[in-house]
C-alpha cells in the first residue's frame, strides 16, 4: 500500500465504528442510531440506505430488461445480480476517487447529456427538468451528482483501462480465419437515421417538419456529422446513440426503407422519406454484400469484439489494484465479492449518549432564525 492510501488509513482508523449520529443530540441521548454504514472507501461511505436503493434500482433495471417476465423470474435474477451489488458500489466509490486524483472534469459533459435528457422528454428550459425531477419525489442536486459519477468513471475507465488495450492487427486476422462460419452472411446493411415526428400536427406542420427535414439533409451533404446532427435534432429513441439503428438483411425492413437503402453504398444517404409518422433520413454506415465478408469489412466488428473480451478481466485487474492502494471496510453480513486480502470489517459499536456537560455546551450554540 503507498504512503498515500497508508495516510488515509491512519485518519479514518479511528473512525470505523458503525453509528451515525452527527448534529442529533436527541437521537445520541437516546442511543438510537441515524445511520448504518456499510461500507468505508477511504473518505466515503456507504450506508444502509444507499444499498437498499441501489437493490431497489437493481429490480426494475432487471424488470426493464427482462419486459414480460414474472416477478418471480425476475425477483429470481436480480437475487443473482445483487451478489456483486455491494462490490460495484465500492468500485464506483474507487473511480469516483480515482477521477478526482486525476483532476477530471465532466462539467461540460455533464451540461450537454442534461439538455439531451431535456430534448428527449420534450421541455423548454433546464428548469423545467428540474421541475419535472423533484415533482417525481426526486433531488435536483442527487440527479446531477449521479450524472456526474457515471460520467466520472466512464472517463477513468476510458484512459486508464480501455485507452491502455491494445488490439494488433494479427490478432484480428488469426480471429477472423479461426472464425469465417461467423462472417458468411447475407446481404446486409448498417443504418443510422434522423428522425422527425410528424404526430398531432396540422398539414401545415407536417410541411415545416419536411421543410426542417430537407434542410438537415442538405447540411449532411456539405460535410457536417451525421451522429451530431442526430443527437441535436432527432426525435427517434435512437437519438442518443447518434441515430444507430442497427444492421438488417433484406427483407427485414418495409419495402419503402429496403428499396431507398439497399441500392445505396457505405457513408451515402438517403433522400427524405415520409412515413406513417414522420420523416427519415438514413445513412448507411455498411453495406455488406451476400457470402462470405472481407477482412477489410469486419475488422473493426472483430477489434471491437476482442476489446469487450478483454475489458471485463482488464477492468477488473484495474480495480484490484486501486483496491491494494486504499482502505476499504466492510460491515459484518455484507458482502463485497471483490474483497482484497487487505480489507477489514468494521466495528459496530453502540453510540454514545452525550454528558450532561455536552449537552448544556450545545445550548449555548443554539441559532436563532
Amino acid at each position: 500500500m503507498n504512503s498515500h492510501a497508508s495516510s488515509r488509513l491512519a485518519a479514518l482508523a479511528a473512525a470505523a465504528v458503525f453509528s451515525l449520529a452527527a448534529g442529533h443530540a436527541h437521537a445520541q441521548s437516546k442511543g438510537v442510531v441515524v445511520e448504518q454504514i456499510v461500507a468505508r472507501v477511504n473518505n466515503q461511505i456507504v450506508t444502509l440506505s444507499d444499498y437498499q436503493r441501489a437493490q431497489q434500482e437493481l429490480v426494475q433495471e432487471v424488470a426493464q430488461d427482462c419486459q414480460g417476465c414474472s416477478q418471480d423470474r425476475i425477483q429470481t435474477l436480480a437475487k443473482d445480480r445483487e451478489k456483486n451489488l455491494l462490490r460495484d458500489m465500492i468500485d464506483q466509490q474507487l473511480l469516483i476517487e480515482r477521477a478526482k486524483d486525476m483532476d477530471i472534469s465532466v462539467e461540460a459533459e455533464l451540461t450537454k447529456r442534461l439538455d439531451e435528457v431535456r430534448k428527449q422528454n420534450k421541455l423548454a428550459t433546464l428548469e423545467d427538468l428540474e421541475k419535472a425531477v423533484e415533482s417525481q419525489g426526486g433531488s435536483w442536486e442527487d440527479y446531477k451528482t449521479q450524472m456526474r459519477n457515471n460520467l466520472q468513471t466512464q472517463e477513468v475507465i476510458r484512459r486508464e483501462v480501455g485507452g491502455r488495450m491494445d488490439i494488433p492487427s494479427e490478432e484480428v486476422r488469426k480471429y477472423y480465419e479461426e472464425h469465417k462460419d461467423q462472417f458468411n452472411r447475407p446481404e446486409e446493411v448498417a443504418l443510422a437515421e434522423i428522425f422527425l415526428s410528424t404526430e398531432d400536427k396540422s398539414p401545415e406542420e407536417i410541411e415545416a417538419v419536411r421543410t426542417r427535414a430537407e434542410d438537415l439533409r442538405s447540411r449532411l451533404v456539405k460535410g457536417e456529422d451525421f451522429a451530431q446532427l442526430a443527437k441535436r435534432y432527432s426525435t427517434g429513441s435512437t437519438a442518443d446513440e447518434g441515430g444507430e439503428l442497427g444492421v438488417y438483411e433484406r427483407g427485414q425492413l418495409s419495402k419503402q426503407i429496403e428499396d431507398a437503402v439497399f441500392s445505396l453504398e457505405k457513408g451515402q444517404y438517403s433522400a427524405v422519406i415520409q412515413t406513417k409518422t414522420g420523416f427519415e433520413i438514413l445513412k448507411i454506415l455498411d453495406h455488406y454484400q451476400a457470402g462470405l465478408q472481407p477482412l477489410s469489412k469486419v475488422e473493426g466488428e472483430i477489434t471491437n469484439r476482442l476489446y469487450q473480451e478483454r475489458m471485463e478481466p482488464a477492468l477488473r485487474t484495474y480495480l484490484a489494484q486501486l483496491r491494494e492502494e486504499s482502505y476499504v471496510m466492510v460491515k459484518p453480513g455484507f458482502t463485497d465479492t471483490a474483497a482484497v486480502a487487505a480489507e477489514s470489517a468494521i466495528e459496530e459499536v453502540a453510540p454514545t449518549p452525550d454528558t450532561p456537560e455536552k449537552q448544556q455546551s450545545k445550548k449555548k450554540h443554539k441559532l436563532h432564525i
